[in-house]
């Protein structure tokens, strides 16, 4: 009988498997790199991808005079004139300035998230996730612009004067050499206008009509493609959005970064010229070649940085949505 009450000495030959199938569940560096790493891929290859798109919207944006023909009109004008090849200028830069800024954006937006869940509760971030998601969004996006503005100026000089350097570090070392580390960041100012409100966008509508859709549409039973659908859609929507609001400082950033400015003209006095100059229509110039970029790349990011993140294992991030 002492044998019937005694402790159970043999364990459950099924538990080890079982243990073995369940996902392990990541947290700290190993979580936020992974993040990182599927937001550095997922920006690249998108603005990598889009270059002739992005090369067409900003000579609508610099001289609508000459480019007044719209997006398809656009390419063929570059082509005639300057040959298929000068569609991919910028490349360079764009891969690389959007690799790191993808890695800053998206890492950051998931570590911020959950430093306000840890601030503030899991309850109360959950009932005023919004603001969550728009906080998040804008922190992130400032130190991603830090690493961005750089590469952002040396694409636009080669985008603007085709014939100013061969490739990212004949234009970087050129920029460097005749005006000095700080015409790197002359356009920091309208890249934050442009960037945060952007991505805070971005990131808010994503996330709301995603949540909208999975009320009708379990999460946990759906397949992989159908949340890559999911995210494509959601990204689609929430790309239009972000170009939307982000389209006057999008403007206001290729002008500045065209040429230098004056001696003794500060950044903001040239902003405010520039505004000027423009006006209301003219800072919507290139709207509709924006919108497909915008649009297309935003949708593919969200379903790439899915995708990758399944791939990886960024399985422990917490989730505020309803």
């Amino acid at each position: 009988m002492a044998a019937l009450t005694g402790p159970k000495t043999t364990s459950d030959p099924a538990l080890p498997a079982l243990a073995a199938q369940e996902p392990k569940k990541l947290s700290g560096l190993g979580l936020y790199g992974r993040f990182a790493f599927a937001g550095a891929v997922c920006c690249s290859v998108t603005h990598g991808g889009l270059t002739p798109v992005d090369v067409v919207k900003t000579r609508i944006q610099l001289d609508p005079v000459t480019y007044n023909r719209g997006l398809i009109g656009g390419f063929r004008q570059v082509v005639q004139n300057e040959g298929a090849g000068a569609l991919l200028t910028g490349v360079g830069p764009t891969f690389a300035g959007y690799f790191l800024q993808g890695a800053f954006k998206f890492g950051g937006y998931e570590f911020f998230k959950q430093q306000s869940i840890n601030l503030l509760g899991y309850e109360t971030a959950s009932n005023n996730r919004t603001a969550v998601y728009l906080a998040s969004s804008a922190c992130a996006e400032f130190f991603a612009d830090i690493a961005l503005c750089p590469l952002e100026a040396t694409r636009i000089r080669l985008v603007s004067e085709p014939t100013f350097a061969n490739g990212l570090v004949g234009g970087f070392g050129k920029i460097y050499r005749t005006e000095g580390l700080g015409a790197f960041y002359s356009g920091f100012g309208p890249i934050l206008f442009k960037q945060v409100p952007y991505t805070m966008a971005k990131f808010v509508v994503y996330e709301k009509v995603s949540e909208a859709i999975f009320r009708s549409v379990d999460k946990n039973t759906a397949s992989d493609g159908t949340k890559t659908l999911i995210n494509l859609g959601s990204g689609l929507i929430a790309g239009f959005a972000a170009a939307l609001v982000s389209q006057p400082a999008d403007t206001m950033l290729s002008k500045i970064n065209k040429t230098k400015g004056l001696p003794g003209e500060g950044t903001t006095s040239r902003l405010i010229k520039i505004a000027q100059e423009l006006g209301f229509r003219g800072s919507y110039a290139g709207i509709g070649a924006r919108l497909f970029m915008v649009g297309t790349l935003t949708a593919g990011q969200f379903a790439i940085y899915g995708d990758i993140k399944r791939v990886i294992g960024a399985t422990g991030g917490v989730e505020i949505s309803k």
